[in-house]
């Protein structure tokens, strides 16, 4: 059975985001990934134009795109992308779900610039992305529109009714030390997903950017044995 992963990425954000875990499972494995880049987002942020429904559409896309090529798909979604990654499970079949910082409650854009510039410094010694996006950075929030940060929490707002109705196995993924999704966000999710294989992994230096946390050599294997397994 050949198994697809779909990583989504989070709001403003980029495939960066979730860059370390794409290379750990892609060295661990032979699984087909998909790894879109959400309209307006990555290196050419842009989000004057943009809607819920485009980023929701350009997953789905990818999502028909790794169907047509395994047997088994897998969706990992980080924060907005945990958002999609719920869209996308109640809409086709999805083997597992794996939700990273997932935004159920909201973002607090005021720590978000010095979470990312960190999680850049960091990128640079583990060596998992060039710096090539630090200049984003330094505009990242003041220009972002207000009307897309609507379309973020029209995101929120549309899945929300629905937590009860995923059934199947979850896996989340949440730091203690995140100030941009409160902690409460995961445990929200918990508590509501109507899965009754339910995994919560806590880290309690992991920031926003999860990937990039200082134990995510504790937790990188912990995710891909709940992926892989099919009795977890």
């Amino acid at each position: 059975m050949k198994t697809g992963v779909l990583f989504i990425h989070g709001f403003t954000g980029g495939t960066y985001e979730v860059q370390p875990l794409i290379t750990f499972v892609k060295k661990h494995t032979d699984w087909s990934v998909e790894v879109p880049t959400l309209p307006g987002h990555g290196v050419t942020l842009n989000l004057s134009n943009v809607s819920a429904e485009s980023w929701m559409m350009e997953a789905e896309l990818a999502m028909r795109r790794l169907q047509k090529k395994v047997d088994r798909v897998i969706i990992v979604g980080f924060s907005m992308g945990g958002l999609i990654a719920l869209y996308l499970t109640l809409r086709y079949p999805v083997s597992r779900l794996v939700l990273l910082s997932a935004a159920a409650k909201y973002i607090s854009p005021r720590f978000l610039l010095e979470d990312v510039r960190e999680m850049l410094r960091e990128s640079i010694t583990k060596k998992y992305t060039p710096n090539t996006f630090r200049h984003l950075y330094d505009y990242k929030l003041t220009h972002t529109p207000l009307r897309a940060m609507f379309e973020f929490l029209r995101i929120v707002k549309m899945v929300e009714p629905y937590y009860s109705q995923i059934k199947i196995p979850v896996c989340l993924v949440q730091g203690e030390k995140d100030e941009i999704v409160p902690f409460s966000s995961a445990e929200h999710l918990y508590k509501n997903l109507g899965s009754e294989n339910k995994f919560f992994i806590k880290s309690s230096v992991g920031k926003h950017h999860i990937c990039y946390s200082d134990d995510c050599h504790d937790w990188f294997p912990k995710v891909l044995d709940f992926m892989r397994s099919d009795t977890y």
